[in-house]
């Protein structure tokens, strides 16, 4: 059960100065941060943000905005309108976004072993990658909110699902 009177535990905390060794790159009709290796070993990983989006520097390695250029949540925002901003960022409705960052990823990179990670409202998208997309190998969702749905257990591949022991706004038994 959510804490409504604190809806987010996220703290973004210090912003790092984080200098990146990728850069910014058109996908399809998204934007997305990416950092190759030095080999091409072939294999990619997915890096899906939080509520906070994916210019956030403390996030950014290989990061795809899949707000679709919708602003992220701002922390000193109104928490009244949290819901309805939500709302509009549907974490179960990606897959355009993710078959455009899939075809990049095969096509300029060469990726033919595909992971994905996302934390917060990036662990539901993760959740949702991995009950879709068999080609998809593993999946890690840190504190991605799960609800039971008729494809909860639907995994295609390993997923691996984190979350906090004593947690108000997801308990551990979910």
């Amino acid at each position: 059960m959510a804490n409504e009177a604190n809806p987010c535990p996220c703290d973004i905390g210090h912003k790092l100065e984080y200098g990146g060794m990728g850069h910014e790159v058109q996908v399809e009709h998204i934007k997305a941060y990416v950092t190759r290796s030095p080999v091409d070993a072939g294999k990619a990983v997915i890096v899906v943000q939080d509520i906070f989006g994916w210019q956030l520097p403390n996030t950014r390695t290989i990061v795809p905005d899949f707000f679709v250029g919708q602003e992220p949540w701002d922390p000193a925002g109104d928490w009244s309108t949290f819901p309805a901003w939500l709302k509009s960022r549907n974490a179960r409705k990606v897959n355009r976004e993710v078959d455009a960052v899939l075809r990049y990823l095969r096509q300029q990179c060469h990726a033919q072993k595909i992971g994905i990670v996302g934390f917060c409202w990036g662990g539901v998208v993760v959740h949702q990658v991995m009950t879709a997309y068999p080609d998809i190998r593993a999946g890690v969702s840190v504190y991605g909110i799960i609800r039971d749905s008729e494809d909860v257990y639907n995994l295609k591949n390993p997923t691996l699902f984190i979350f906090a022991e004593n947690d108000t706004v997801i308990p551990l038994e979910q």
